[in-house]
């Protein structure tokens, strides 16, 4: 939407409304950079072709397009769109973190594989060109973190009232426990909290998209979006792991799987770092200073 030209916005919308879906091929293992890129994109003989090798390629294995950056001859930036299908395509299913299992983000390489000359994105003009691209990325991630954190919530109440056993000499159920109940109370609060500047920083993107797009009001945007992420990424994983707390020890049991919460938000909360919002927010509050404009702000 942002760096397409009207006509492949038409086709690749088109695809989408047909039911194809768009996987990712994501950054690059080497480099010390995450967007450092060495993914290819050549002129063969008048023909375009990609090759390199892409990691953290999420739904790649399900998908019918798959999306990657690369340089091209010329050493532009640019976003080139690739059938799952095409000659040269290889997704592999290496993916073998302890959590979110089911992304299926394994390895994508591309072997001279080819690029129709329509569906190649220029990003030279994002560089200079304020948006809402890095925003709305990072608010589908606060999102799914938020989500987490309501399913651990619900799945830590189940428990607790229907397996959950007392402590001794204490109370008569787990569910008249003084100290679960008081716990189940700021978990609900801090998830409500967190949904509550998830959605206002929804509002904000809306705002500044229904306006032209200054540099100004895409940091206003990021910034929005920054503290949804922190406070998502916490209770997220606070949530996670006070549920096997409160449930106690029989909840570690392989049966009920609700080390899935745990596990799930721990790898997702790493998708970029939550430390860096911090000090995107304290360097704009105190300083001024605007966020840098990429795909994790």
């Amino acid at each position: 939407r942002e760096a397409a030209s009207p006509e492949q916005q038409a086709r690749i919308y088109s695809d989408i409304l047909a039911g194809h879906r768009i996987g990712n091929a994501g950054p690059e293992r080497h480099g010390r950079a995450i967007t450092h890129v060495t993914t290819q994109l050549t002129r063969v003989n008048g023909r375009l072709e990609l090759s390199g090798q892409r990691y953290y390629s999420t739904g790649s294995i399900f998908a019918h397009w798959i999306p990657t950056r690369a340089i091209d001859d010329a050493g532009r930036p640019v976003l080139a769109w690739v059938r799952r299908d095409a000659p040269g395509v290889q997704v592999v299913d290496d993916w073998d973190g302890f959590g979110q299992r089911t992304t299926a983000s394994g390895t994508v390489i591309f072997e001279a594989a080819p690029v129709e000359e329509e569906l190649l994105i220029d990003l030279v003009p994002l560089a200079s060109r304020p948006g809402l691209g890095g925003p709305h990325s990072q608010i589908i991630q606060a999102a799914i973190d938020a989500g987490i954190a309501a399913g651990a919530i619900d799945a830590a109440l189940d428990f607790v009232r229907t397996k959950t056993r007392a402590w001794p000499f204490t109370v008569a159920a787990a569910t008249d426990d003084p100290y679960i109940i008081g716990e189940i109370g700021r978990l609900q609060l801090d998830l409500h909290a967190a949904e509550e500047v998830l959605a206002r920083a929804a509002r904000t993107l809306d705002r500044v998209a229904a306006a032209p797009i200054t540099a100004e009001s895409s940091a206003e945007a990021s910034v929005a979006v920054a503290e949804a992420k922190i406070l998502t990424t916490e209770i997220a994983l606070e949530a996670s792991e006070r549920l096997l707390e409160l449930a106690g020890s029989s909840a570690t049991r392989e049966q009920y799987n609700l080390g899935r919460f745990w596990r799930d938000a721990r790898v997702h909360t790493l998708h970029d770092p939550v430390r860096w919002k911090y000090h995107l927010l304290g360097n704009y509050t105190l300083n001024g200073v605007l966020p840098p404009r990429h795909q994790w702000n």
